[in-house]
């Protein structure tokens, strides 16, 4: 095979939507051949079937529509949190946001104010841990966890004010990663110390997919990968390694040059020394990996690369990775890589996966595709019953079979937003901007089901059974 573009693999399956016209995208669905084309970078002569075709060419097609709106969604999403917050900053109410405009009272939120709130934040305005659910209870990491999750959609300001006062636990840091191959900042990460549990734990907090984010959204539906031989030859995702650190032209080296005076940082060689650093300090702590969305995927992926650099005095300290609503993130192999690994090292793997979102269900799992969940799927339907599952249901998510259950399902998680507060608490009052988002589930079932909302309840109200975890620590590995 010819020498991989990147200077480190010579297997390789990389899109470039940008590079791809019309009659690019046309003559894919015509040809087998895949070489050759200016919008795949593949080594030697592939062919591919007509289905994997197609699979690339809605791929293609999703990304370029979302190069075109980066700028709108960029702006709409601007715009709506803008909005939210104003409102929310004069009494949360639009005759008091008019009679102060009209005497000149206004209070013009700061966009970096601890106050300031996300629109995902804004789909889900709880912030609080749950104080029923105590350190040593089972759920009490799970718990932490997605809140840890849903608050690293936040800027700095409103993540440590939450973390020190709220939770009355210690804020570490919050950083702002570069991507080396876009040559930007474009991943963000925090770390807090929880003090109330004995020892004491580390949560580092990956931020997920950002909801007028179009680059985010085109990494979810990439179908690029990269083949790892150091991970026996296991094939993972390009774009979720790139925001986790890969070098460019270089792969995964142990040990890169930073500046850490103001240069560009990367996120697996931060945080990993940033880990030893304060595991050096607190010698009985240990540390957990968490995240929603593409989140999710950088928490996975992290341990994947010390497992590669055969870190193990971190991994030692490595209590688990709690994940929601994540993506496929590798092959089978990959899959098998991390099983291996995790068994000699005991990482605790915990996937979570609600009802009908769609994100887990990316990218497809299919003979075409190559991409696999690995381990078990700890699963919540909609009425937030848990079950330990090889994996999620309808896995791919577009089936005509569970078109009907998917409407039905959405109806159904609308309707339940005002039964909720009258039966747990007004904890659980869904703002009517999740109502809105739960309407748009009617048209696209899967999309309102990705909230955090829905992530924070199945840990909250979830019910899975002894027995039930039981076999989740048989079956992980």
């Amino acid at each position: 095979m010819a020498a991989c573009h990147q200077g480190f693999c010579n297997d390789y399956f990389v899109l470039n939507p940008e590079k791809a016209s019309l009659f690019d995208l046309v003559s894919l669905l015509f040809s087998a051949q895949l070489e050759h084309r200016r919008f795949i970078d593949c080594p030697g002569s592939q062919h591919r079937s007509f289905r994997h075709r197609w699979s690339i060419f809605v791929s293609v097609v999703v990304q370029k529509l979302l190069l075109w709106a980066t700028k709108p969604m960029a702006f709409v999403g601007d715009a709506m949190e803008m909005w939210l917050n104003l409102l929310s900053a004069n009494g949360a109410c639009l005759f008091r946001l008019l009679l102060n405009l009209a005497t000149g009272k206004i209070v013009w939120p700061l966009r970096s104010s601890a106050t300031f709130t996300s629109c995902i934040g804004n789909t889900d305005i709880r912030s609080a841990l749950d104080q029923n659910i105590k350190a040593n209870d089972a759920k009490y990491k799970a718990a932490m966890s997605v809140m840890a999750s849903k608050i690293s959609y936040e800027n700095q300001a409103f993540i440590e004010t939450k973390v020190n006062q709220l939770w009355k636990m210690k804020f570490v840091k919050f950083y702002n990663f570069r991507n080396d191959y876009k040559e930007r900042d474009s991943t963000q990460a925090f770390i807090l110390q929880d003090t109330l549990a004995n020892p004491n734990l580390f949560v580092v907090a990956f931020r997920g997919t950002s909801p007028f984010d179009a680059d985010d959204w085109r990494t979810d539906a990439d179908l690029s990968w990269y083949m790892l031989k150091a991970m026996g030859n296991a094939r993972a995702h390009s774009g979720f390694m790139q925001a986790l650190g890969l070098q460019k032209n270089k792969g995964w080296p142990k040990v890169i040059e930073q500046d850490n005076n103001g240069g560009p940082q990367f996120a697996y060689y931060t945080l990993r020394e940033k880990l030893r650093e304060i595991l050096k300090e607190n010698e009985e702590a240990k540390f957990i990996l968490t995240g929603h969305s593409l989140g999710g995927a950088l928490a996975i992926l992290f341990p994947s690369v010390l497992m590669l650099h055969d870190e193990k005095w971190l991994l030692d300290r490595l209590d688990g990775v709690y994940t929601f609503g994540q993506p496929r993130v590798g092959d089978e192999k990959f899959g098998e890589y991390m099983k291996a690994n995790m068994r000699k090292f005991d990482v605790k793997y915990f996937r979570y996966v609600y009802s009908n979102d769609m994100v887990p269900r990316v990218p497809y799992d299919d003979k075409n595709t190559l991409f696999k969940h690995f381990g078990p799927c700890l699963f919540f339907n909609s009425f937030y019953v848990g079950k330990v599952l090889p994996e999620e249901p309808n896995k791919n998510y577009f089936s005509l079979l569970w078109v009907v259950p998917k409407v039905v399902t959405a109806f159904w998680e609308l309707i339940r937003g005002f039964i909720l507060p009258y039966v747990y608490g007004p904890n659980y009052k869904e703002g009517w901007f999740l109502r809105m988002l739960r309407l748009t589930g009617l048209l696209i079932p899967g999309l309102s089901a990705h909230s955090p909302q829905d992530y924070v309840n199945s840990t909250q109200l979830g019910t899975l059974s002894d027995q039930q975890l039981r076999l989740h620590e048989l079956t992980r590995y």
